[in-house]
């Protein structure tokens, strides 16, 4: 420790560029964890309002998501009765000067930390909006924003339930039991809920519980964790009466689906109570604590690595750039649930129906990066003052938008062309005569990208949809939207109403 802090002292005081020490210590301390997994990192006194939200789903601020484009940061979400959106704040907005300061090449983390503050506060923002002659001054009043962990529940078929968590914050098991309280009040004939935790990350460990629980009788065993302090090891089981133990349930998971996801998930395959549907899970089966470092800074670390039900651990074991790499299930231990089924450890939750995943990809994955259909969205809404119900709504003008795409020069690399540059560099430095035969490829992926654009109509609609319903009706208005097209609930649905089907996945015959 002295070594160190010697070595710091001497290089902040000697080396011959002018540094900045703070910057210096911070690279210091993330260098010394970045060996560990990448869930273990400092927060320092500036992250701590970012590591809030995640926490508690509460913040002091103004209810703003930006993205950096071009030279200005450009709101694209906003939480709905939040401070922004009482003020006026509109999706595509531009920050120009926030109090007076210029935000011309900031960063979004730099300015979302700038409109950070104490509720009551107010700052004085310049808004450069599209259609609009002059830029707006807007005065904006912070509060404390929260964020809805269940932006949505209803029917999405006859006597089919649904529930959408999005998050793992405080009250979430609470919050998801009163959804199906309410689906049931309102419908006396539900015979099965699709609980949906694609996209959660995860959070609080004790409301993975408090969700089982929703589920499952009083008493049951849902986790235990271990770790190298013995004295910190527990174990965890429901602690209240269940809402419903005997509704069929699906549980929908996707890649994202982590850490807390995977507790509730996983623990409810263990015990036979839900069918699990999806794509395979992250795989993050770590128990993170925070340490108080002083200065209002503070060190997230795993201390342990949590135990579900059949006694497997979830936690992938391999890592490359922060993300988890895949493990063969050769190399899986095998346990069994309470019906003698066989699961398997590491690297995430297995679902018990197997789905494809329709990813973003090729020029569909270009025009949102290139923030194209954004933009576009920005015009519509800007000519659109209303639109119909989220559930009626429909965008149809795929001719419009490719008008709109060709006026902006729109163009991408596909992965192929990547590979055929590093051939072209490859092939010059070995002085290979291949130049007409690159040229023949680039001609033929130059005619098959023409026809892209309608290749992709249906799913290049469907992003311009949600986009559009999202800037009226907010997060609650796209989850609701989705649901509309959806073809994991699709399929979620077939199989609740096929009992036999059901019950004989949950028994391993």
């Amino acid at each position: 420790m002295e070594i160190f802090a010697n070595a710091y002292r001497e290089v902040n005081h000697s080396y011959v560029d002018e540094l900045d020490p703070n910057k210096l210590m911070r690279q210091g301390l993330d260098a010394m964890l970045e060996g560990l997994d990448p869930f273990t990192n400092y927060i320092s006194e500036t992250d701590i309002e970012g590591y809030r939200i995640q926490m508690d789903g509460m913040y002091n601020g103004v209810g703003a998501q930006g993205k950096r484009i071009g030279e200005w940061v450009v709101i694209t979400e906003i939480y709905e009765n939040s401070p922004a959106h009482k003020a006026g704040l509109k999706v595509g907005d531009a920050f120009i000067a926030i109090d007076g300061q210029n935000a011309k090449g900031k960063t979004e983390s730099q300015v979302l930390d700038f409109l950070r503050g104490y509720p009551g506060t107010k700052s004085e923002l310049l808004i450069r909006r599209s259609g609009e002659r002059k830029d707006l001054t807007i005065s904006l009043e912070r509060g404390e924003v929260i964020v809805p962990n269940v932006p949505h529940s209803g029917l999405v078929a006859e006597g089919v339930g649904y529930i959408n968590l999005t998050t793992f914050t405080q009250d979430a098991g609470e919050n998801v039991g009163n959804a199906l309280r309410s689906l049931k009040e309102k419908n006396p004939k539900l015979k099965g809920v699709i609980l949906d935790l694609r996209g959660n990350g995860g959070g609080l460990l004790n409301e993975a519980i408090n969700l089982v629980n929703v589920f499952v009788p009083k008493g049951e065993f849902v986790s235990s964790t271990k770790g190298k302090v013995p004295e910190w090891d527990i174990s965890l089981k429901t602690q209240h009466a269940p809402v419903d133990s005997d509704i069929p349930v699906v549980v929908l998971l996707d890649s994202h689906s982590a850490s807390a996801s995977e507790v509730t998930s996983g623990a409810l395959q263990d015990l036979d109570r839900a069918v699990i549907m999806g794509q395979r899970s992250y795989g993050k089966g770590l128990v993170q604590n925070t340490k108080e470092l002083g200065y209002n800074a503070r060190i997230k670390l795993t201390t342990a690595k949590y135990y579900i039900p059949s006694g497997r651990c979830i936690q992938s074991v391999r890592y490359k750039n922060g993300e988890p790499v895949d493990i063969p299930e050769s190399e899986r231990a095998q346990f069994k649930t309470r019906n003698g089924r066989i699961v398997l450890d590491g690297g995430g939750i297995k679902p018990d129906v197997l789905l494809p995943h329709d990813t973003a990809a090729g020029v569909v994955k270009a025009l949102l990066d290139q923030n194209i259909i954004f933009d576009y969205v920005t015009d519509f809404t800007l000519k659109n003052a209303k639109i119909d119900s989220v559930e009626t709504f429909e965008f149809t003008d795929f001719d419009g938008f490719a008008k709109y795409v060709q006026s902006k020069n729109f163009d991408y690399q596909t992965a192929t062309e990547k590979k055929i540059n590093e051939l072209r560099d490859v092939a010059a430095r070995e002085s290979l005569p291949l130049n007409n035969e690159i040229a023949g490829l680039e001609n033929k992926i130059k005619a098959e990208k023409k026809g892209e654009l309608s290749k992709n109509r249906d799913r290049i609609l469907h992003e311009i949809e949600q986009d559009i319903v999202g800037r009226y009706y907010f997060q609650r208005g796209k989850v609701r939207k989705n649901l509309v097209n959806d073809p994991e609930v699709k399929e979620a649905v077939k199989l609740l109403n096929d009992s036999e089907r059901y019950r004989s996945i949950l028994s391993g015959k």
